[in-house]
């Protein structure tokens, strides 16, 4: 393995306070590391006091403010550019990563074809986990969700909580899209779907590149207790509902739908029929989840035809009259 292949630079975006402790940890569990980052890259987002506060306080983080468009894609990309490593580790302000992280991501970056690698991203709760919340369901907080590959292969996108890349590939592909970037206003969360139009992009500039899984760079990632209701999981819904229309806008509906068309046509329905199974076995949450399912997919399908009825007027009103 070269060196080049081991050059990591760690990019954490931040933005709240109210995720300071978490940040803490993951700036922590990043200096643990057995394979050490040549750098920690800790990007804040419109905040000055918490950016003081990081500069003083995280020891071996260098700290800097968001100098893009703000939220999560400006975050990433001002990060970034200031990096001095070959390979470039994204990871969210309340994730932790297992202490081997880096070492196994490194293992991918011998094959040249590797544009970048992802891992699995477990939900920590901090709360009660949601009875009523299947496996399947999972990216409603940002985390690995059943129906991902189980083993190490090669994927569409990974999920951008725990997502790695060679730096080259962010210099030629060009930034993340702002139309995607999710941004935080008040409580609530807008925007998803960042990553993988990225990923799109980047496998369709470097033709025989590709993005690979592997399920040992594990990250443990935080979820609220408000993020386990199910007024979240239904504003989640709409929000990925509706940048999947602008996705396959942007994309076009081939890549922009290719993983979701075997989540929704056969993840879903198996686990659907497994969870009325486990209700008539006398496990009354089954129910629960089944109906979960059911209407997390209408919530979803709705918002995405939502969406793209407003693309296709958009666009019907700017022709110009013949």
């Amino acid at each position: 393995m070269s060196e080049a292949d081991r050059d990591f630079s760690v990019v954490i975006c931040a933005f709240t306070f109210d995720r300071w402790d978490t940040l803490v940890r993951a700036v922590a569990s990043v200096r643990d590391q057995t394979l050490p980052a040549r750098e920690i890259i800790v990007v804040i987002d419109g905040n000055e006091e918490l950016q003081r506060r990081a500069a003083a306080e995280l020891e071996g983080a260098t700290v800097t403010a968001n100098v893009h468009g703000p939220g999560l894609c400006g975050g990433r990309q001002t990060g970034g550019e200031m990096a001095c490593g070959t390979i470039l580790a994204f990871l969210d302000d309340d994730a932790v990563a297992d202490p081997d992280w880096l070492e196994e991501f490194a293992a991918a970056y011998q094959d040249p074809d590797v544009l970048g690698a992802g891992g699995l991203v477990e939900p920590m709760w901090l709360g009660m986990t949601p009875r009523w919340l299947p496996a399947e369901f999972n990216w409603i907080v940002g985390c690995t969700y059943a129906g991902l590959p189980q083993e190490a292969g090669r994927i569409r996108n990974p999920i951008g909580a725990n997502m790695s890349m060679r730096s080259e590939v962010l210099r030629r592909t060009g930034s993340f899209e702002p139309q995607l970037s999710r941004t935080n206003r008040g409580k609530s969360i807008a925007g998803t779907c960042d990553d993988t139009e990225f990923c799109i992009r980047a496998s369709r500039r470097h033709p025989g590149g590709y993005w690979v899984f592997l399920p040992r760079a594990r990250v443990l990632h935080a979820v609220t207790p408000e993020r386990a209701t199910w007024r979240y999981f239904v504003r989640r819904c709409r929000i990925e509902g509706a940048s999947k229309a602008i996705l396959t806008g942007i994309t076009g509906r081939d890549d922009g739908l290719r993983s979701e068309r075997s989540y929704t046509r056969s993840v879903l329905p198996r686990a659907v029929a497994r969870e009325l199974g486990s209700a008539l076995r006398g496990h009354r949450a089954g129910v629960l989840r089944a109906g979960t399912i059911v209407a997390g997919l209408l919530l979803t399908a709705a918002a995405y035809a939502e969406g793209r009825a407003r693309a296709r007027w958009g666009a019907a009103r700017h022709i110009p009259a013949t």
